[in-house]
């Protein structure tokens, strides 16, 4: 049974340069028994070298999920791991992939989970890593610390699907975490209602914005907690309204 935590569990890769690395990407999957692909903006799919590097796992390719944007591919999810190899001066809380894995397959067990990887060249933009609630950084040489993006799906997977098989997962979380689409309305509501009362600057709100969002995110909110703060923000800027969301 904890092997099926893996069906919810999704790899989304950003911004995809080389068509052979989502191949190889699918091939990594499909060795771990993972089987969800999202793909952001690729440059090129489908295209023969994905299906070359494949090498059997073109099932995992023929179901490929392409998005337009970020937060699409993260619908539904209740928890997303940004992996990247910097650290960045407003830090997520980051985790080896030990770690990590054993965090995504307690929420799993519920609900879907992403691990989201940058472009081969420049990894998770920090706008990228802003839609998720978890860093995780893969403890490689210092002095060469570039993976392979297949490689790091690869290490990844392997983590995951070891914490599966040893069956003793956390118990997961006795309420639905809020949703990606969820707390993107909710930070939408609040960056509206933040520049309404003169609290941030509407034309350079990136840098206050980016902590308050990092902030909530410690936080793992569920899915009434949005609820609720959604309903404090509209009486605080119109007290004689009153909307449940």
């Amino acid at each position: 049974m904890s092997l099926n935590t893996l069906e919810n569990v999704r790899i989304v890769l950003c911004q995809t340069s080389h068509p052979g690395n989502i191949g190889s990407a699918a091939r990594a999957m499909k060795t771990m028994g993972l089987q969800h692909l999202y793909l952001v903006q690729p440059k090129f799919f489908p295209d023969p070298q994905a299906t070359s590097l494949a090498a059997g796992a073109t099932d995992i390719l023929d179901k490929v999920i392409v998005t337009s944007s970020l937060p699409e591919a993260l619908t539904g999810c209740g928890f997303a791991i940004g992996l990247s190899a910097r650290k960045r001066t407003l830090s997520h809380e980051i985790v080896e992939p030990k770690e990590a894995s054993r965090q995504a397959l307690s929420i799993a067990q519920n609900q879907p989970v992403a691990l989201v990887f940058g472009t081969e060249m420049s990894g998770l933009s920090g706008e990228e890593l802003d839609y998720c609630q978890l860093q995780s950084i893969i403890p490689a040489n210092p002095e060469y610390s570039s993976l392979n993006l297949a490689m790091a799906v690869q290490i990844m997977c392997y983590e995951l699907r070891m914490h599966a098989l040893e069956g003793k997962l956390d118990a997961a979380p006795e309420a639905a975490l809020a949703s990606n689409d969820d707390l993107e309305r909710f930070y939408a509501h609040l960056e509206e209602m933040l520049v309404q009362i003169g609290y941030i600057n509407p034309r350079a709100p990136k840098k206050l914005f980016e902590r308050l969002r990092r902030l909530y995110s410690r936080t793992r909110l569920e899915k009434e907690e949005v609820n609720l703060l959604r309903g404090i923000l509209t009486l605080s800027v119109n007290p004689k309204k009153h909307t449940k969301y």
